[in-house]
């Protein structure tokens, strides 16, 4: 049993205000985090971390042990508990449809750590005793490809909701619940900066199912015609907002910017390739300039505004180190 008593304290600040009394989080430190972790084992080396990692991100073995082996650990418990309650409800109906994937979203801002974060997940998952099939998928692939971006005059507002075909991820995520097989994603590629035109990557009925991407838990546009519409988050059983300073994010995007302006930009298929021969003085001024018009304005208007929805925030410091854990209370 979780003793959250023991280690929940009173460190409101950096997470969501309710404005009523109490929190619908119990807070954790770092080491009251990572006293939940009890016996769970380390699944993972310093060999596999490094290729989970994504640029400029420097998760170490560390920080696996205190933060996500203790949420591996929660995650087993809700996944068995959802599983279980799925099963009785089939008694209840009489019915054999068959599993139904679990689906955990990973929401926040650019630069803040959410490729890294899903992959750890997914492979610290995949190695639990009953070694369920996790897939993962970003949102990535349902932008809208650049063509129709130019054409709708959006790629200043690239990552913002309307640059993303919210109804194709919508009917994804529905036929992935459904227990369909065989469910195709699009695919983007960060080295052309667009959607493969030509690739898939299919899920086919896994146990569990993680989406990463910066919007997942924002709530669609209410429709004037009476329509049902349903958000992307009410297909999540569990959902984790990664969280941080807007000054530290803005520091690890430039820092991330400059260390692919020495790799892949480089490519010649780059869709950066103009800013590689740039001097480092002018490229980290253009690094901060889409900084501050693109995705700082997007998290302070869209992304952030999701994190009170989530079911675990994790709150970085200046090392990328989480610092601090809010699980929100059943």
């Amino acid at each position: 049993m979780l003793d959250l008593s023991a280690s929940a304290l009173p460190i409101d600040e950096g997470f969501p205000a309710t404005g009523l009394a109490g929190s619908p989080y119990h807070h954790f430190t770092r080491d009251g985090w990572a006293a939940l972790r009890a016996d769970t084992p380390l699944t993972l080396t310093v060999d596999d971390l490094r290729k989970l990692r994504a640029t400029n991100d420097p998760i170490s073995i560390d920080e696996v042990v205190a933060i996500y082996l203790p949420l591996s650990r929660l995650l087993a418990l809700y996944v068995a508990a959802t599983q279980g309650l799925f099963k009785a409800t089939q008694r209840f109906l009489g019915a054999g449809d068959g599993k139904v994937p679990y689906i955990i979203g990973v929401a926040g801002s650019v630069a803040v750590g959410k490729s890294t974060t899903a992959r750890v997940l997914k492979a610290l998952m995949s190695r639990w005793p009953n070694t369920p099939k996790v897939a993962l998928v970003t949102t990535d692939g349902f932008l809208h490809p650049n063509k129709a971006l130019v054409e709708l005059g959006l790629m200043e507002r690239k990552g913002f909701p309307e640059s993303f075909n919210g109804s194709a991820l919508i009917h994804f995520l529905s036929d992935v619940k459904a227990g369909k097989r065989n469910v195709a994603a699009p695919v983007y590629s960060h080295l052309t900066y667009d959607v493969l035109p030509d690739e898939v990557v299919l899920v086919d009925r896994p146990d569990i199912l993680i989406v990463e991407g910066l919007n997942v838990l924002m709530p669609n546009r209410q429709a004037r015609d009476g329509r049902d519409i349903p958000f992307v988050s009410d297909f999540f059983d569990f959902s984790v907002y990664l969280d941080a300073d807007e000054g530290l994010l803005e520091d690890w995007y430039v820092s991330r910017f400059m260390s692919l302006r020495e790799t892949a930009f480089r490519d010649p298929l780059s869709y950066f390739r103009k800013y590689a021969d740039v001097g480092a003085g002018d490229a980290e001024a253009i690094a901060r300039d889409i900084w501050t018009r693109i995705n700082l304005k997007n998290l302070v208007e869209n992304v952030r505004p999701t994190r009170a929805r989530a079911s675990l925030i994790l709150r970085k410091g200046a090392s990328h180190e989480i610092e601090r854990v809010a699980l929100r209370k059943l």
